[in-house]
């Protein structure tokens, strides 16, 4: 169902039940964030997305990304209150995380040099924010092998029972999520090493590059129904067959 909202006095039309951050962004207005992702259902942990919503006469500060929009609301997505918060909340994620490139920025964008809060120190995953985008996509992706251990100030991210899960596979998604940079993960030509485990790559038969770990090929083909060669090359190799094919057929015709 089409609805309509006024997102800083301008008419923006939306699907009612969609996240009013992505509404604001389809829209081309600007909301910092550092926990959201599209393929996830948001939480709203960081708290830096916050906005100010007039819904009927009521006025409320709340997260953008976790709002389900109604229709006929008033958005005001920057106003000196709206820095205020930010503000105050970067200055704890900068606490947590303050060797993160992203969230320095972020705070320095909004006056943050020095935080008044301490570092914490004895993280067991240094600058980790506890925004759980690794946790969520790797639960949406059928792995569960992250966990949130803990509450309040002994809060984590980490495995499941502190050992390496079994249904990882080595896919690196938590570490392409991570808005920190603090999940760690090496690769080489043959193998990655990700949360303390090593996993071997299946390599490119034309050029030999690593395309997928092997572990991830036989869960992709088992569980998404793939043929068993749809990983014997690499998208760039795949890519070149594809352009040799099509010139082909082009000079038969």
């Amino acid at each position: 169902m089409d609805v309509k909202l006024r997102i800083n006095e301008v008419e923006v039309e939306a699907q009612k039940g969609e996240y009013l951050l992505d509404v604001a962004r389809r829209a081309g207005f600007e909301i910092p964030s550092l926990c959201h992702h599209e393929a996830v259902k948001p939480i709203g942990s960081c708290r830096v997305c916050l906005v100010e919503v007039k819904a009927g006469k009521k006025t409320s500060l709340t997260t953008s990304c976790n709002y389900t929009i109604e229709g006929g609301e008033e958005v005001t997505t920057d106003s000196g209150l709206i820095r205020r918060m930010r503000a105050i909340n970067l200055e704890l994620l900068l606490a947590r995380a303050p060797g993160s490139k992203r969230v320095r920025e972020l705070a320095q964008e909004y006056g943050v040099s020095r935080p008044r809060f301490p570092p914490v120190e004895d993280s067991w995953l240094p600058n980790c924010i506890l925004c759980e985008l690794c946790v969520r996509v790797c639960e949406e992706l059928g792995h569960n092998a992250l966990s949130t251990q803990g509450r309040g100030d002994e809060k984590k991210i980490g495995l499941p029972f502190n050992k390496p899960a079994e249904s990882c596979v080595g896919c690196g998604s938590c570490y392409s999520v991570c808005p920190t940079g603090c999940i760690l993960m090496k690769d080489t030509a043959v193998d990655r090493t990700i949360w303390g485990q090593k996993f071997d790559f299946v390599r490119c038969k034309q050029c030999g590059a690593p395309v997928i770990t092997e572990k991830h090929r036989a869960f992709a083909i088992e569980n998404k129904g793939l043929p068993e060669n749809y990983y014997d090359l690499c998208e760039s190799c795949k890519q070149a067959d594809a352009s040799k094919r099509f010139a082909a057929v082009a000079w038969q015709d």
